[in-house]
């Protein structure tokens, strides 16, 4: 047996333990030091956007011939959860979203099965129709730079350039250039100039695209390969007014049919403002496993280096630094972590004297370089979820070495030698121990284990938690002994074992106990009546999943109705940026409209592209600053014809919306009229805000109806008169010009007038085999109104009607939209309590007592529940993890207790002796573990998104202390003791 002694064995080898103490001490302050430093670890997102274009087709054909197809192909994928479709005039998009269990490493498999499927199922989508898929929206751009003061075309081949010089940085990934409006050469044509000369757009359209295409003119193969070629390509506005175009009579000129000119895309995909200025946008991304500080100051060191070689006028502003905002968080952590590592060792000091004092002082550190070292291998880094993880570890780690060292000074004052007093270490409080702390660690499995985006998230707790605490157990019960060995005094030559619990103190607390213990069953019914109280007090906690986040930037996603073009949605956002320039709260005003802004921020999702729409990112000056901005915007009426949903950050995974109704059948107006009550109800419910529907309402469109007959006679047909009137409204594609790395696409449209009065539509002419026609000879023209967005859910017809809560209010909507994510941690929990009822049965050997350390888990819900109330802190998913360490915590201090009763037992006492000798002897260590964590917790209860647990852990710590040394004994002896003087073997049997 004493071969298996770790504890004897480490002070038999004191020169080989002193060497790993050395090494692993040195190794894990290094490693520590350079574990890279991030500000949330990341996860998978679960969602892919598949866009489809067809030029041309309404919402409802767009559903009905491009989306459904797609869904129908998409419905077999693989842990699908669901496909959310939008459709608009010639374009829609489906969300494909997996289900939160979705293993991470089969999410870019699912997503190349998807590609697969789409592009089997391409070919027999409408002609003109193409599908497109991204999932390319894990990346965290977080170093944004704008640039303002010149024209689009200028910005963008600055961005350009500075793209290839921030590549250049160690650890760059990707980069991303938003704001960029497509250069375009127009020609604007007169239809009825056109017709008059006897030729369609489509003639011009042809001409171009001939002459601007690429083709090969063969080879002359000689001694050298000599390639042939052809000159007389388009290369800008002359070449193209000199375009031949072949005519009845023929050829013409362009340049006498149309006017040619350069221009940007009318209308672009979208449009950036910075402090209200037109702006390029250059986003880059950290590569994975890069130092986030590092690459942040080499970063910026390279953008103040090209910015120095701007052209005048042009100005460069970093907008996102993640590299500050790591720094801040885990400076914050870390300052954090070390006023909570000195209270911890205040109080050893303090309370056990110098010399017990160090030997714990010494094993704390050295646990967490250990830890450190596990952590450098395992890749995890210095971030908010480990960073909370290890300063929640060292609220319960400190427990070990106070047990073992404790252990060790009772047996020194029993006169015991050093060496013998260490060894005791592992005879004694080693196995129970270990299994204390590994119930503590399946406490966390379902965090570490479940298949679900917050468990990839915040499983970072479970592995920085449990390599803590079972290192922490090595570090008692191995290094522990040794430095006890060196450090504490020799066994004293004259001893009375009983002499140390003899004080005042101790003798109040036998009598407490002696009390607890004569009244057990009022003590128990009491406490069990607390425990009923603080569950019925529970429902008077706010509940929250996920909190808000601590920092400064306001998301205002601005919604025009659906089909409003995108001009009218920066005339939009023009205003608002007006109304709020002088604000001196904000810092910062970055606008993004007809498109979301890059992923500058893990949990915050961009919103996809959509004309009628635009994301605005306001930076307060502070967090006070960023309420009031807040409060002024919900007031702003700058923009009435615009619907403002402004919000914060959140911590973690999130919905844009906490409240939403989904409203799904057949019949649309049906839909519209219950999505419109449901809209009226929530207006009328106080705290809500940004209530909407995202179907809006119908708008108005043209329409054509043809005279069948007469476009016989004339000779058209339908698409050829589509084609024409497309062309003269929207503009066709006419082949590009190539300029450097550019292709400047040409574009064959009406003139200016013909574009924008939808009046003018009736003397448009068009070209027949017999001569030019005006439009309205052959069709009837009027106006018709249709749903300008369909959005579906699963193939149905779908209107969600949305909503955000005001201020602090919590909307229980909120838990509702995070139950399927707890549930999924839920899950294992059948499975965790069945690991721990098997460690405790290895440990005790009862069924009785087993069930009795059980009982003692919920005792930390009382002073929690207290505590929270108190506070008015909120109870979500930080606060439970609290309450599950804080479960181990407790049972930990119970097993030891129990397995205390035993040895006392078997040692002669009967089970009352047994009892209140265990409790008092446990009473040092339980209330300096208690006292450690509490102080070590105190600092951590400022942060927002650590701050329930922090609040939780020192309420339960306190409550359960107190239950622990009183209820327990009472509790034990209720359930042992039937008779009074029964022989101990009938209770070790029990």
């Amino acid at each position: 047996m004493d071969r298996l002694n770790l504890s004897r064995w480490a002070i038999r080898h004191p020169a080989l333990v002193g060497f790993l103490i050395a090494l692993l001490f040195a190794a894990g302050t290094v490693q520590f030091f350079a574990l890279g430093r991030d500000e949330d670890p990341t996860f998978t997102l679960k969602e892919m956007i598949v866009a489809a274009s067809w030029p041309g087709a309404t919402p409802t054909q767009m559903r009905t011939q491009v989306a459904d197809p797609i869904e129908r192909r998409l419905r077999a994928t693989e842990d699908l959860d669901f496909l959310q479709t939008y459709c608009v005039d010639g374009r829609c998009a489906i969300r494909v979203s997996l289900k939160d269990g979705a293993p991470k490493d089969r999410v870019p498999v699912v997503w190349q099965q998807v590609r697969k499927q789409l592009k089997d199922l391409e070919p027999g989508l409408p002609a003109g129709a193409t599908v497109a898929a991204d999932d390319d929206y894990a990346d965290v751009y977080g170093y944004v730079f704008t640039l303002t003061g010149a024209d689009n075309a200028r910005l963008v081949a600055l961005a350009e350039q500075a793209r290839d010089a921030m590549l250049r940085v160690p650890g760059a990934g990707k980069v991303q250039i938003t704001g960029e409006v497509p250069r375009r050469l127009f020609v604007d044509v007169d239809s009825r100039r056109l017709a008059a000369m006897g030729l369609s757009p489509d003639a011009v359209v042809q001409a171009l695209a001939k002459r601007s295409s690429v083709a090969p003119a063969g080879i002359v193969e000689r001694s050298m390969r000599v390639p042939v070629r052809i000159g007389g390509a388009v290369d800008g506005v002359d070449t193209v007014e000199n375009t031949a175009v072949p005519g009845a009579d023929g050829t013409i000129r362009v340049g006498d049919i149309g006017t040619v000119g350069n221009g940007y895309a009318d209308p672009p995909d979208g449009l950036v403002h910075h402090a209200a200025k037109p702006a390029v946008v250059l986003a880059i991304a950290m590569a994975p496993g890069a130092d986030g500080l590092g690459f942040g100051k080499q970063l910026s060191e390279a953008a103040a280096a090209f910015g120095r070689t701007l052209p005048a006028g042009v100005t460069m502003t970093q907008v996102q630094d993640q590299s500050q905002n790591i720094r801040e968080a885990v400076d914050a952590f870390l300052i954090k972590f070390f006023c909570a590592l000195t209270v911890v060792l205040l109080v050893a000091f303090v309370t056990l004297g110098w010399r017990t004092g160090v030997v714990v002082a010494l094993s704390v550190p050295l646990t967490l370089a250990i830890v450190a070292l596990f952590m450098g291998a395992s890749g995890i880094g210095l971030e908010r979820i480990s960073l909370g993880a290890l300063i929640l570890s060292l609220g319960l780690l400190v427990d070990d070495a106070i047990i073992s060292v404790e252990a060790m000074v009772v047996q020194l004052e029993k006169g015991a030698s050093r060496a013998d007093a260490a060894a005791y270490a592992w005879t004694h409080t080693a196995f129970p121990m270990l299994t204390g702390t590994l119930l503590t660690i399946v406490g966390f499995l379902p965090v570490g284990f479940a298949q679900s985006t917050t468990s990839e998230y915040a499983g970072g707790i479970f592995w920085v938690t449990g390599s803590a605490l079972l290192v922490s157990w090595v570090v008692a019960v191995v290094f522990t002994p040794y430095l006890g060995v060196r450090l504490l005094p020799e066994a004293r030559t004259h001893h009375d074992a009983d002499a140390m619990y003899d004080t005042p103190v101790y003798r109040r607390l036998r009598k407490l106990v002696d009390a607890c213990m004569a009244r057990r069953k009022t003590v128990v019914a009491l406490t069990a009546a607390l425990l009923a109280a603080s569950l019925a007090g529970a429902m008077l906690v706010r509940q929250q999943f996920f909190p808000i986040s601590d920092r400064p930037e306001i998301i205002v996603d601005v919604s025009l109705r659906p089909g409003a073009s995108l001009s009218a949605t920066s005339a939009a956002v023009k205003r608002i940026e007006a109304s709020i320039a002088n604000d001196r709260d904000i810092a910062q005003i970055d606008s993004y409209i007809g498109q979301g802004s890059p992923r500058f921020y893990l949990p915050y999702g961009p919103s996809l592209p959509d004309p009628a729409t635009a994301t605005m990112v306001l930076v307060a000056t502070d967090l006070h600053a960023r309420e009031r901005v807040i409060a002024r915007l919900l007031a702003n009426h700058a923009s009435p014809e615009a619907k403002l949903h402004i919000r914060r950050l959140s911590l973690g995974p999130s919905a844009g919306f906490p409240v939403q109704y989904r409203v799904i059948g057949p019949d649309p107006e049906i839909l519209r009229t219950i999505a419109a009550r449901l809209e009226a109800v929530l207006r009328a419910t106080p705290g809500t805000t940004a209530v909407q529907a995202d179907w809006g309402t119908p708008s108005v469109a043209v329409r054509l109806d043809l005279d069948p007959d007469r476009v016989a006679r004339l000779g058209l047909d339908r698409a050829r008169l589509a084609g024409e009137v497309a062309t003269m409204l929207s503009g066709q594609p006419a082949g590009d010009v190539l300029r450097g790395t550019k292709r400047i696409g040409m574009v064959v449209r009406g003139t200016a007038a013909d574009r924008s009065d939808p009046g003018r539509l009736a003397d448009m002419a068009v070209s027949t085999p017999g001569g030019p026609v005006p439009l309205g000879q052959v069709a009837r023209i009027g106006a018709t109104t249709e749903q300008p967005i369909v959005w579906t859910r699963n193939g149905a017809l779908c209107i969600t009607v949305q909503a955000d809560m005001t201020g602090d209010v919590q909307a229980g909507e909120v838990v509702d939209a995070a139950a399927a994510r707890v549930a999924a941690i839920y899950a294992l929990v059948p499975i965790t309590f069945a690991v721990m009822l098997l460690l405790l049965m290895i440990q005790l050997q009862s069924i009785g007592r087993t069930l009795l350390v059980l009982a003692t888990a919920p005792l930390g819900v009382i002073g929690a529940v207290v505590a929270l109330v108190l506070t008015g802190a909120p109870f979500g998913f930080v606060a439970l993890l609290g309450l599950i360490a804080l479960a181990g915590m407790i049972m930990r201090n119970s097993i030891i207790l129990v397995d205390q009763v035993t040895h006392n037992q078997a040692e002669g006492m009967d089970l009352h002796a047994a009892i209140v000798a265990a409790t008092i002897g446990r009473s040092r260590p339980v209330v300096l573990t208690a006292l450690a964590a509490v102080l070590a917790f105190i600092p951590l209860c400022f942060n927002i998104f650590w701050g329930p647990m922090a609040i939780v852990m020192i309420g339960g710590l306190i409550g359960a202390t107190i239950l622990t040394l009183v209820a327990l004994p009472a509790l034990y002896a209720l359930a042992f003791d039937r008779t009074s003087g029964l022989p101990k073997k009938d209770h070790d049997n029990a």
